[in-house]
């Protein structure tokens, strides 16, 4: 079935105390989607933002981002006041998400909201269906407020090497900073959990990513350390990254520690499955991070400051995917395939059937043949105009080379009177591609200013973009409704 669906994190949307949240502003987008004949919200993972404010870098592949917790929701349940948020600094700009600011003050606010919360069944009922998470989650985030934020390996021995004594001794004394904790992942996922029935609701279902690694200072690498490559002292021996290409020529040092694969194997990657699980219970389909990392991935030396001198070293590969698709049938996957792409590393997409991605940012930046153009696209694939990780199309009009920009014209008949965003969107939405997926930044025909991500820079312009009050205009709903019927990508939800 041909559908299409827009991309937007959570944090871009507009609306008051610094950040896009789960709030007002979440269900009038849906309500943007529907109207437009949308059938997907594509977002970031919703895991809490960590190193660079990345929300690919997160403590926990389980948790949820207290940012997007909507506070004006707290105010109607009468946990917080106007007067008490009107009090905080939020920051003065509309434009970019201060994430500083929310570092500093969102715990604050939701620690007000705390004190006023009665518990009752149904928070001791969500403690208890995610204490497999949730135990470890909640004392790992009271013990970084004990040592002032110190990262677990620096730890006291007995935290650090999870001494039993040492772990009975903690969970005690920080019963109450524990259990606050676990009040916030309560709301976030209530909140959560009533947005996506709203989407569903009006036939829009959420794409979202996991991420292939998580960082080393997470609950997952504290709490199970022998399913990473770490040595005795817990150091990791090897970490992730990317190797140099054209766009770097030191290649990327992600620092991720990286999997014990072999290991993950002869337990049946129980791990794996327990976190895709989890994922599935929040996305209706899941977009895989870096999934060539799954046919071979980069090893880089630990301490090495560079990551020119890594090697490639064998995933887990088919077996991965088959154990995954065996075990859990139900999940609909996306394989972020992009990247330095060998034929194994096309043969496992294809041996998965998870659709790739098809990015037309990436298709004419020279006039040899390449697999971003339309005419190459399978019907099993998703096309993009851009992603987070790249321009926006309008960037990309203004800085990419005179030739560049004549093959694009030429290729997709583009003219000043339509515009040459909204051609690319026609390309995109006219290709054969099952799926297609808009950035909401090109929908808007923005520029640099409005880029989500630089991959392998530390910017505070990364991941800040919000949209501007009002940008889901009339105008660009029925733009947008009359693209997507005319491309047949309305799906079932429309006669």
């Amino acid at each position: 079935m041909r559908e299409s669906g827009v991309l937007m994190h959570i944090t871009s949307l507009p609306g008051s105390y610094g950040v896009g949240t789960m709030g007002k502003q979440a269900f009038a987008f849906v309500d943007f989607l529907h109207a437009a004949g949308q059938r997907y919200w594509q977002i970031l993972p919703l895991t809490p933002t960590g190193y660079g404010d990345s929300p690919y870098q997160s403590c926990s592949a389980y948790a949820g981002n207290h940012y997007l917790i909507d506070l004006d929701t707290l105010v109607e349940d009468d946990l917080l006041t106007y007067d008490e948020l009107n009090s905080v600094d939020w920051g003065w700009r509309a434009d970019k998400v201060d994430f500083g600011i929310q570092y500093r003050n969102r715990l604050r606010v939701l620690r007000l909201a705390y004190a006023r919360f009665e518990e009752n069944p149904e928070f001791e009922q969500f403690i208890a269906q995610n204490d497999h998470w949730l135990s470890d989650f909640s004392l790992y985030m009271a013990l970084k407020d004990r040592f002032n934020g110190q990262p677990w390996y620096e730890w006291e021995e007995g935290l650090k090497f999870r001494h039993p004594d040492a772990m009975k001794k903690a969970a005690a004394e920080l019963y109450s900073e524990r259990r606050f904790y676990c009040f916030v992942q309560y709301l976030f996922f209530k909140q959560w959990t009533k947005l996506r029935a709203y989407a569903h609701e009006n036939g829009v279902k959420i794409i979202g990513d996991v991420p292939i690694y998580v960082p080393y200072d997470s609950v997952e690498v504290w709490s199970a350390p022998h399913w990473f490559q770490l040595d005795s002292d817990m150091k990791p021996t090897a970490v992730a990254g990317c190797p140099p290409d054209a766009f770097s020529e030191d290649g990327q040092l992600w620092g991720n520690p990286l999997y014990r694969w072999d290991d993950m194997k002869k337990d049946g990657y129980s791990w794996w499955l327990n976190r895709l699980a989890a994922a599935g219970k929040w996305y209706d389909v899941i977009r895989l991070d870096h999934f060539r990392g799954f046919e071979a991935y980069w090893s880089v030396p630990y301490g090495d400051t560079t990551a020119k001198n890594g090697k490639w070293i064998k995933g887990p590969d088919m077996d991965f995917i088959d154990t995954v698709k065996r075990t859990l049938p139900q999940l609909k996957m996306i394989a972020e395939d992009l990247g330095f792409l060998t034929q194994e590393v096309l043969d496992l997409r294809d041996g998965s059937g998870f659709p790739g991605m098809k990015v037309l940012g990436f298709a004419f930046d020279s006039r040899e043949p390449s697999e971003y153009l339309p005419h190459t696209y399978p019907v099993n694939s998703v096309c993009y105009t851009g992603t987070h990780d790249n321009m926006t199309t309008r960037q990309w009009f203004e800085t990419a080379s005179a030739d560049a920009v004549a093959y694009a014209k030429e290729y997709m008949a583009l003219n000043e009177r339509e515009g040459l965003i909204w051609g690319v969107i026609r390309t995109a939405m006219s290709s054969v591609s099952e799926l297609c997926i808009i950035p909401m930044q090109d929908l808007l025909n923005l520029g640099a200013e409005a880029r989500m991500n630089f991959p392998g820079t530390m910017s505070d312009a990364n991941w800040t973009w919000r949209a501007y009050n009002g940008y889901t205009d009339q105008d660009l709903t029925k733009k947008l409704f009359h693209l997507t019927a005319l491309y047949g990508r309305l799906g079932e939800q429309y006669p």
